[in-house]
């Protein structure tokens, strides 16, 4: 993949609109072209700076509710004073969309951004274990089997808990490299679904410790969040609810 293909695709890449085969080209590219990294890095940032989505807000009900009963008077005979009420709701429900937009704002400008080439690594990272059948290097159920694996490997001690009960059975684990350092990857499993958890010690730029936030890229769940010095991001194809039931697990148990 060339710089003009990039050029093209990077609006894709960046709304996760691409196949896995074409991100990780880009990826590859962009690790490489310091110029087509930082278009991707100015196209982030503009990103960032118009979207809007978190700024949607729909009425209450109740507010709905009188609305819908005031244009129900519409065609009816109104008095100088009906006239008025219908103005003032009209008004009011103006000023109640403009005070919620307000508060949008400033959440969304408060919220920490996405660090999207993390995402993208994170993500990344879990589809090639399924894809090149490098899904563990210790394989166990046992977590005091998979624990002590990456003693001397790591230069921290992951948690390694059993949800098996919990209907969430360890598969294994395996070393991965993210965020600029090696990292632990435990890796859990659902029916036929794996779910990856990254687990790797916190850093300054990350979220504030119990922060969660849930990602969906390329038709993936990503949920991440720091507790007690940890950063932890767990990825899957399995249904959101089901993965932040597991996350629940996995926070009540370290």
């Amino acid at each position: 993949m060339n710089c003009h293909d990039v050029q093209n695709l990077i609006d894709g890449y960046l709304d996760g609109e691409l196949d896995l085969v074409r991100n990780l080209e880009i990826e590859q590219h962009l690790q490489e072209c310091s110029a087509c990294m930082q278009l991707y890095k100015n196209r982030q940032a503009l990103q960032a700076a118009i979207r809007t989505g978190a700024l949607y807000q729909q009425a209450p009900t109740h507010v709905q509710k009188r609305l819908q009963s005031a244009l129900r008077q519409k065609n009816r005979p109104r008095s100088i004073l009906h006239t008025t009420s219908f103005r003032l709701l009209s008004v009011a429900a103006v000023l109640l969309v403009v005070i919620m937009t307000g508060f949008a704002l400033v959440n969304n400008f408060a919220a920490p951004p996405v660090n999207e080439p993390l995402v993208q690594a994170v993500l990344s990272s879990h589809i090639r274990s399924l894809m090149v059948s490098h899904l563990v290097d210790v394989q166990s159920t046992d977590q005091h089997t998979v624990k002590p694996w990456f003693d001397g490997k790591l230069d921290y001690a992951p948690s390694v808990v059993d949800l098996a009960p919990q209907g969430f059975p360890l598969v294994g684990g395996r070393l991965d490299y993210l965020d600029d350092r090696p990292v632990a990857a435990l890796v859990y499993k659902q029916r036929s679904h794996f779910i990856n958890l990254f687990i790797w010690p916190a850093n300054s730029t990350l979220l504030p410790d119990g922060k969660v936030t849930t990602l969906t890229r390329q038709g993936y769940h990503l949920i991440t969040w720091t507790q007690s010095g940890t950063t932890y991001w767990a990825v899957s194809d399995l249904e959101v609810g089901e993965l932040q039931n597991f996350v629940r697990l996995v926070q009540h148990s370290t």
